[in-house]
């Protein structure tokens, strides 16, 4: 063999010679390997572990008291031996449809909802619309709106039971001023739910609106200008262009304020003063958030609360059902 040919073929791959032949395939290393296999656990794993802290919050803080007051509703339990339980079975479920105060407070509840929620919605439209067109410092409007709805329980209706007191308060002397004779705004039946009610309407107006006008600014241009050139005023735009665009917000917005009228709590609490939790002295706006508050944690019986939970629950998923109703109704209209 020529010198030539020796020294092709011992010479290294860096110098021009042929590599030589791989004797079998190359392993992956242990730690190639591992770090494969943590990539795909974490692949798998870290969407789980991230809702993870939700799901622990919403059963311990959620899932956990439902089961709970379901499983003490059918019990006999004071808030003074909670150890101390006896099965009743539905027996207080039974005593709540006969008794008259729960009946009472459900007829309180409808009453100061449909007064709170029919002027809170429709005025709430009202401004939307008028939010809708061009306004100098809409964006200073817009945030006034919100200022009601930032506003704690507690201080509006601190306010309103001042203007709505009988000796002194400004309520009285306006329609005093008119002529009409001053009214015991606190303990007429009437009189109390309607206070009670302003103070919904008051707190919730601007959000709702604010909700409409939402929903106004995603309403197509085109339509009012269509509209516009076949001659049709404002006011008719609004009632054939707006309103019917609306109609699922607007469905929205009752259910939400239907479901906040049947929790109403807060407001009735504190405008009765040191008779909150009773609803005044005869019942009178006693709500059945209030009634529940009353037999759980006044009375003392627990199990009779956690009933009147649970039938407020039923009353919540019945509204629920009739919305899906309805709003199936509006898209096959469509």
């Amino acid at each position: 063999m020529s010198e030539t040919a020796e020294y092709a073929e011992t010479a290294s791959p860096e110098e021009g010679g042929a590599a030589p032949a791989a004797s079998g395939s190359r392993k992956a290393s242990p730690t190639s390997s591992w770090r494969s296999r943590l990539y795909r656990w974490d692949i798998k794993a870290s969407p789980y572990i991230f809702v993870a802290p939700f799901f622990l919050f919403f059963g311990a803080f959620g899932l956990f008291p439902l089961l709970y007051t379901g499983w003490a509703s059918m019990h006999r339990l004071s808030l003074t031996d909670l150890d101390g339980s006896t099965w009743i079975g539905l027996e207080n479920y039974t005593n709540l449809l006969q008794s008259e105060y729960f009946w009472n407070a459900l007829g309180n509840t409808f009453t100061i909802g449909v007064i709170a929620t029919v002027p809170q919605l429709a005025v709430a439209l009202g401004i939307a619309h008028l939010l809708n067109y061009k306004l100098r410092g809409s964006t200073l409007w817009r945030v006034a709106m919100l200022a009601p709805y930032a506003t704690s329980v507690a201080s509006a209706s601190l306010v309103f039971t001042l203007l709505f007191a009988w000796d002194g308060g400004m309520v009285n002397w306006i329609i005093g001023s008119v002529g009409i004779d001053a009214v015991n705004w606190r303990e007429s039946s009437w009189g109390s739910q309607f206070a009670v009610s302003s103070i919904v309407i008051w707190r919730w107006t601007g959000y709702n609106a604010l909700i409409y006008l939402a929903a106004m600014q995603a309403v197509p241009h085109d339509l009012y200008e269509s509209a516009s050139l076949d001659g049709a005023s404002r006011w008719q735009q609004f009632r054939h262009v707006t309103i019917p665009m609306l109609r699922p917000t607007i469905l929205f917005t009752v259910v939400v304020s239907t479901i906040g009228a049947t929790q109403l709590f807060g407001e009735p609490l504190l405008f009765g003063g040191t008779a909150g939790s009773k609803g005044g002295a005869d019942h009178q706006f006693q709500t059945l958030g209030l009634y529940l508050y009353d037999q759980g944690w006044i009375n003392g019986h627990l199990g009779r609360a956690s009933a009147v939970a649970w039938l407020m629950l039923a009353i919540l998923l019945l509204i629920a059902a009739v919305n899906l109703l309805i709003a199936r109704r509006l898209r096959k209209a469509q």
